[in-house]
Formats: structure tokens, sequence, C-alpha cells
């Protein structure tokens, strides 16, 4: 009688079972086969960036259009037989603007400039602070105060205007810069926008570890929140800047023709019986050139600011 044998080398090899492959652990591929994995749509293609070319030709059809114009003279607007190809008097127009005494130009371009880097600056901390207290501090009151402070939003600003010009003529503030600074030193929706994006980008964990640390609230603040609040306070300082920077309608009420912000000081271009249109059109992108060279300067530090915002971890 012969003994069985047990050795490993005589046991029958086990057959392959349907979904063996799937139980196998993720991240191995069987030996002596490599396999490659394609992502589709990782590649954006022709579609995408045929819509992108339009959308971008779309975006700059306006500025095309201001600078045909306005490189022309009077009759270019109304010319049937008008050439696409720009004219040579943008310069001559600019310089007819620039030089208007009814304009008055430079105050007005510095008015901009001041009013609204100072209301975007004032928007960032306000808006700043106050988003760190709705997002990470719990107080009472807390909710139905943030409920408020965006049903504020829903109030069109012409609701305001009486009372609010009947409050500068007392403090006689009207016919100053000051009346264009004030009421617009803080902004719900930036209240609103930072609350949002410091609830999400700010773990509660982060801020009891820094706490713990013994690290006050305002050192907190600064260590963390303000950090992680770069992307989103950027976004809302271009916003702001270019919200203010285009303010007419307030403008136009409080302060005097002969110190005015630059839209307002550009609508009296067409005061006059006869309006010409080349000026017109020049004066305007005189007033957009500003922006553009805010948007390059700083456009390439708010996407990095986006990007870095974007990835956690």
């Amino acid at each position: 009688m012969t003994a069985l044998d047990t050795s490993p080398a005589s046991a029958p090899a086990p057959e392959a079972t349907p979904g063996a492959a799937e139980r196998m652990p993720r991240g191995r591929a069987p030996r002596g086969r490599q396999r490659t994995t394609r992502i589709r749509g990782a590649r954006a293609g022709f579609w995408v960036y045929g819509g992108l070319t339009a959308v971008l030709l779309a975006s700059l059809f306006p500025f095309y259009w201001s600078f045909l114009i306005g490189s022309g003279d009077a009759s270019t607007l109304n010319d049937p037989d008008m050439s696409w190809i720009p004219g040579g008097n943008f310069l001559k127009n600019a310089a007819t603007v620039v030089n208007d005494p009814a304009v008055n130009f430079w105050p007005a371009l510095w008015n901009s400039i001041y009013s609204s880097a100072l209301i975007a600056a004032s928007v960032v901390v306000t808006s700043t602070l106050a988003g760190w207290a709705f997002a990470k501090l719990r107080f009472p009151g807390s909710k139905p105060l943030l409920v408020f402070v965006v049903a504020t939003m829903a109030v069109p600003m012409q609701l305001g205007v009486v009372p609010l010009y009947i409050l500068f003529a007392d403090l006689g503030w009207t016919g100053t810069i000051g009346a264009i600074i004030v009421p617009a030193l803080t902004s719900a929706f930036g209240v609103f926008w930072m609350t949002q994006y410091l609830r999400q980008a700010v773990p509660d964990e982060l801020i009891e570890a820094a706490r713990v640390d013994g690290a006050s609230m305002i050192r907190t603040f600064w260590t963390v929140g303000v950090v992680a609040a770069r992307p989103a306070a950027a976004m809302l300082a271009l916003f702001t800047f270019v919200t203010a920077w285009n303010n007419f309608f307030w403008p136009f009420i409080v302060l005097d023709r002969s110190d005015p912000t630059l839209p307002v000081a550009l609508s009296l271009l067409q005061s006059n019986h006869f309006v010409d249109y080349s000026i017109v059109l020049a004066g305007v992108l005189l007033s957009t050139l500003p922006l553009l060279l805010l948007f390059v300067v700083a456009g390439k530090q708010l996407v990095s600011g986006i990007m870095q915002g974007a990835v956690k971890g």
C-alpha cells in the first residue's frame, strides 16, 4: 500500500473563477502585462477651443468697435461705406477729451482711482472680518443676522437715494468725494462671499489646534483665516474695484460737475446738441484702459491664488 503524496507540487492548480480579476487588490496589475488607463476627456477637443475662441472674439468686439469709431471723425458712424480698418484720429480725439475744460479729465481720473481703491480695500477688510465671524464663531443670533445681511441685497439702491442725499446734505458732504466712499465702505455681497468661502476653506480642527497651542482668536484669524482667504479676497477686491469704478448713478447725483469721477466726467461729452461719438468713444476707451491694465497686472496673481485655494491638503 502506497502513501498518499500530499506535497504542494502534486496539488491540482486552482481553476480561474469568473470575477477573480475584479477581486484582485486595486493598484496591482498582472505580471507580464502593463495596464494602461486613458482618462477620457482629459484633453480639450476642437469644439472646446472653438467655443472659447468665439467667446474671446465676442468679448473683444466692443473694444474694437469703440476703437474703430474713436479713431475716425464725426462722420464715421453715419458713413454707409465705413471701413473696418481703424483710422488715424484716435490720438487727436483722445487729446480732445483730455484737454476739454468741461471734462476735467485728470481730476476725475484721480477721483476714480482714489475712491475705487479705498472702497475695494475697505470692503475686503470688513467682509473678511464679518465672514470669519459668521463662518467660524458661535454667537447668539448669528444665523438670523446673516440672513438679514443677505436680504439687504434685495433692496435696490434707488430706494435709498433720497434719504441718503438728505443725510449727506445735512452733514455738508454733498459735492465731496467722501459722499461716494462712505456708503460703499462695506458690502453685503462681500460678507456673504467671504462667509461661504471661509466656511469651506478652513476646517474647524485647524482652529481648534491653534487655540490649543495658545493662540488667541485674533491671532488665529490673522495666521489662519487671512492666509486661507487670500484667493476669495483677491477676487472680491477686483469685483469691488470695477463696480466702484463704473458707478455712475450715485456720483452723478451727489458730486459737483467741477469735481466728478471719470464716468460722470465723460457723460459731459454728450451734453451738447451735437454729439461727436468719435470723441465720446475715445473717452470711453481711455476710461477702460486702467481696468485693462489692472487685469493684465493682477490676472496671473488672481489665477494662481484661485488655484492655491482650490487645492486641499
